[in-house]
């Protein structure tokens, strides 16, 4: 798997406490999520991964949830990192929260929020992005789910922003659309690519895009860059947490 799989596929895990105390860490085991703590004004944060990681991500959210009662915490916000509300959203993560839920018993209240790609701010975000970008059509590529009804959403964000939507896992694929808007008279194409990462496969979408750029050289394709880390997005995160 690339880099990009193991950060997509990485949840945020947030402490919620009336007021925040100083404590010291306890022994944690090295599989154990890594916790980040900041100033009094902020909550504990710490990160669990569905995928590549030692432990599975119901072990991963009890030891942050046994980290989180030492500090005399008595809930923990789950805030899933995923654009699409596929398998792993709808299925895989609540079954894992709920695993951990059960297991810890009533100790301490596990919160499993929305996805972040359900926030509505997510999509003012990228129109605000690409509002600076001159161009004649936009393709969203995005990474795409076989379950039933979990690409609306991008097909919905593709019309907000005045795009087309391909994908890398099913069609209509990258190509297939390039040749669409080539054929409506579009010359100058901006591609979109609708992950919050760099990695393997935006990697791979660069290469593609440098195919297509030679098979078709009448026509002008522009790469832009994946969501990444800024503070807009920061604070997406923890309006999705509030």
């Amino acid at each position: 798997m690339t880099k990009l799989a193991e950060l997509v596929h990485d949840q945020l895990l947030q402490l919620n406490n009336t007021q925040t105390r100083k404590f010291s860490l306890p022994n944690i085991e090295p599989t154990a999520p890594v916790p980040v703590t900041s100033k009094n004004s902020y909550p504990l944060v710490g990160t669990a991964t569905l995928e590549l990681a030692p432990s599975t991500l119901h072990e991963q959210i009890q030891q942050f949830a046994n980290l989180a009662l030492c500090a005399g915490y008595q809930k923990v916000q789950l805030l899933p990192l995923f654009l699409l509300p596929g398998v792993h959203v709808m299925e895989d993560i609540p079954a894992e929260a709920a695993l951990a839920q059960a297991n810890l018993g009533d100790a301490i209240v596990l919160n499993l929020q929305p996805h972040l790609g359900a926030h509505p701010g997510l999509g003012r975000m990228l129109a605000k992005q690409l509002s600076l970008v001159e161009t004649e059509a936009k393709i969203l590529f995005a990474h795409g789910s076989r379950r039933a009804g979990g690409n609306e959403p991008v097909e919905m964000l593709a019309e907000q922003l005045g795009a087309i939507a391909a994908y890398w896992l099913i069609p209509p694929t990258l190509e297939e659309q390039v040749i669409a808007l080539a054929d409506a008279g579009n010359q100058q194409i901006t591609i979109v690519p609708y992950f919050l990462f760099s990695g393997g496969i935006t990697d791979a979408m660069a290469q593609m895009v440098t195919r297509l750029q030679e098979q078709f050289p009448q026509l002008q394709l522009r790469l832009s860059e994946s969501i990444a880390v800024t503070v807009e997005l920061a604070k997406l995160v923890l309006d999705v947490g509030n």
